[in-house]
């Protein structure tokens, strides 16, 4: 690509950043994946943007899909691509949008990785003897407790949380906030963190969950935390952050079949994507169908 080519890019992502409100993790993924592109074109002797046709960005997707790149990874560089090019076309630098009509290798539909109640009390069960663990059962409290994505709790700050009103103010994806309940246990967890919390944070740091040296804590340290107590607590799975989300929301809506709810809590933008839980939930909707139906009911 010519450097006046390659220009166009930090304009694209200062527009993603200002205009689009993207996070930094989806800002994070999109330069790696129009990196990736560009090192494709020029490969490829591509000069221009407005050179690449429909059958330069399928090249390119197959030869990612050949080096091992999963279907979803694909879909993601393709947005990206169209992206930039809806961009582009915006600015008036190209006439058309190449990648709008290239699809990814469909992904396989998996169902979200959660853990049942029982597990998650073993889970939540651990004592607190020290700073750090007083702060590792606050978070994991509020994990299950308001269905928070690992981003959205990293990223509170001490006056997000309201114990007298017991609600949390999160700021979810596309900058929009939210509103949501904290349960009586995880309220309890974050009263007793904000006491030791003193011990360890820094003196200008307004972070509600920090690390030991005082400051936020990162997306990487209670990921590792995480994980280091569902090992501790004998659940023998791997435990991660966003299992959290997913158990609260499984579990809520197995209880309340309210899926309407589930999504306001979750911040969904679209109820399709509330509705993977409901698949979660069809053995026990299954069991009472079973239970109750006339038509179902055998006779003994």
């Amino acid at each position: 690509m010519h450097d006046s080519a390659l220009a166009r890019l930090p304009d694209f992502f200062k527009y993603l950043s200002v205009e689009r409100r993207m996070s930094p993790h989806t800002d994070s993924n999109y330069r790696r994946d129009l990196k990736r592109f560009v090192s494709h074109c020029d490969r490829n002797s591509i000069a221009a943007w407005e050179r690449v046709d429909g059958q330069h960005v399928r090249s390119f997707a197959a030869t990612e899909h050949r080096q091992g790149a999963s279907p979803r990874t694909i879909q993601r560089r393709l947005s990206a691509i169209r992206s930039f090019y809806n961009y582009l076309l915006r600015e008036g630098a190209v006439k058309l949008n190449p990648a709008v009509d290239v699809q990814a290798p469909k992904a396989k539909k998996r169902l979200p990785a959660t853990i049942d109640v029982d597990q998650m009390a073993r889970l939540l069960s651990f004592r607190t003897d020290e700073e750090l663990s007083v702060r590792d059962k606050a978070i994991m409290e509020l994990f299950y407790s308001s269905g928070l994505r690992l981003s959205e709790l990293v990223s509170l700050d001490l006056e997000d949380v309201d114990l007298a009103d017991r609600t949390v103010r999160v700021l979810g994806k596309g900058k929009k906030m939210r509103i949501v309940p904290v349960g009586k246990f995880a309220a309890e967890a974050i009263v007793r963190w904000r006491q030791e919390r003193t011990k360890l944070a820094a003196v200008d740091s307004n972070a509600l969950f920090v690390s030991i040296r005082g400051d936020r804590i990162s997306h990487r340290s209670v990921q590792k935390q995480v994980g280091e107590w569902a090992k501790r607590q004998g659940l023998g799975v791997h435990v991660h952050p966003h299992m959290f989300r997913h158990s609260f929301a499984s579990h809520l809506l197995e209880s309340s079949h309210n899926l309407r709810g589930v999504q306001e809590l979750l911040g969904h933008a679209n109820i399709a994507t509330t509705q993977i839980y409901t698949h979660l939930d069809f053995q026990h909707l299954a069991k009472i169908y079973d239970a109750a139906h006339p038509r179902a009911r055998r006779k003994t």
